[in-house]
């Protein structure tokens, strides 16, 4: 049974191609190498991995390099960096379950491998939304189908990710299940964070998990955005939440903050003139309306509050329908804004 690094990178150079298609699988085989963006999955052509060859030295099978970064390596590194994996026990773990072999438990700890980002960094969230896909007819889009939302309008926040890695302590194994996968953005639409929402296989519902839905990198102020924010903003906690509204209000720019706690501390464009915030129905979407309101006044912007008929609009939508949805809103929307907002939004979508 193979116990370090090197045992176990040549065991996965005997199977280099299938190592390729199963972790770097938006590359394509040309000839004797696989050729794909770089190690963290990226569509492209500028890395090289070579499919044949001898156990080690030069040209041996499994080594790879980038013409573009200039990176080298092994197979342990595809899976580490394809995985955004940190520390050396998950690649071990992960490389060990493709080959079919038993999880070892180590005396001591084993040497870390080279690690290029801190786990849960702002970094690490960045290249786990650039090795996840367009959310366009994946289990995405099945899951929040089952949730009533049908369309997603601005749905570049939202991504897939087909394998995304999942632990529940540092004690337990890696498990992989397929997840949505959304950008947390700043005002100036930088990626700060990432969170993520695992699902079942078939996409009806969440995975079988203790903690379905986690947070990565710097949240603090910022939010998961649909649509661009001008002088009119609609805020809530949840993104399926604030998502049934946009099926509602589809050119009303959206902002999930992901808590009740970062919902009062989310920060407000410059150009803002109203805000809406879509309540929860409990004490903390209380106290995260009273504050937001708070500091929304302060710097002079109307703010009006959003109600649900149950726990939040996404309950009232798949209670209600879309059509009570729409006019339990018009009477909580500035005049105005009905005209600007949900009258166009009607016509489009019919």
């Amino acid at each position: 049974m193979p116990r370090d690094a090197s045992e176990l990178a040549r065991r996965l150079a005997r199977h280099a191609e299938a190592v390729c298609r199963h972790y770097l699988f938006n590359g394509r085989r040309q000839g004797r190498y696989w050729t794909v963006g770089d190690v963290r999955n990226t569509p492209g052509r500028s890395m090289f991995v070579r499919l044949s060859g001898p156990e080690s030295g030069p040209g041996a099978a499994g080594h790879w390099s980038d013409a573009a970064s200039s990176e080298y390596g092994d197979l342990l590194d595809v899976i580490r960096e394809s995985c955004g994996f940190i520390d050396f026990r998950d690649v071990a773990d992960e490389a060990r379950r493709f080959l079919s072999l038993p999880r070892v438990e180590p005396r001591c700890a084993p040497k870390p491998v080279r690690t290029l980002v801190p786990a849960g960094s702002p970094e690490a969230a960045r290249r786990l939304i650039a090795m996840s896909q367009p959310i366009r007819g994946t289990l995405v889009e099945t899951y929040l189908c089952n949730r009533g939302i049908e369309t997603v309008r601005a749905a570049g926040a939202l991504r897939f990710h087909p394998r995304c890695y999942y632990r529940q302590d540092d004690n337990s194994q890696t498990e992989t299940w397929p997840a949505m996968i959304a950008a947390v953005t700043d005002l100036a639409d930088r990626i700060t964070g990432a969170h993520r929402t695992w699902l079942a296989p078939d996409g009806f519902g969440k995975a079988p998990v203790d903690t379905p839905r986690r947070a990565m990198g710097s949240l603090l102020g910022h939010a998961v955005r649909f649509g661009a924010a001008d002088d009119v903003l609609a805020v809530g906690e949840g993104i399926e939440t604030m998502l049934s509204l946009r099926c509602a209000l589809p050119a009303m720019p959206m902002a999930a903050a992901l808590s009740a706690n970062h919902l009062a501390a989310l920060l407000l464009p410059l150009t803002l003139r109203r805000l809406y915030i879509a309540r929860d129905a409990d004490a903390a979407g209380d106290a995260a309306l009273a504050a937001l309101t708070e500091r929304a006044d302060a710097a002079g912007v109307e703010a009006l509050a959003l109600s649900p008929r149950t726990g939040d609009f996404n309950d009232d939508l798949r209670a209600f329908g879309l059509g009570a949805l729409r006019a339990a809103l018009r009477v909580q929307l500035a005049p105005q804004d009905v005209v600007r907002f949900m009258c166009q939004g009607t016509a489009r979508t019919g």
